[in-house]
């Protein structure tokens, strides 16, 4: 059975939620006044471990560190 709700325009336009919400924070923080701006930017890099499975097991983690693209 279909929804007759209303779909949120995010979803409407094709995106998901957490590309708009990126989308909606690299605006405000190109709007910020330095040295706001600066701080906010150098907060917005990513930091994560990457690891492949093999045979049921994990194998030794790949640490990245990476800043998305503005």
């Amino acid at each position: 059975m279909a929804s007759t709700a209303a779909v949120p325009f995010w979803r409407a336009a094709g995106m998901t939620y957490i590309t708009y919400s990126n989308i909606c924070a690299n605006l405000v923080r190109n709007c910020l006044k330095e040295p706001h701006r600066a701080e906010s930017l150098a907060r917005e890099k990513v930091h994560f471990s990457l690891s492949k499975w093999a045979d049921g097991k994990a194998q030794k983690p790949v640490l990245r560190s990476d800043a998305p693209a503005v």
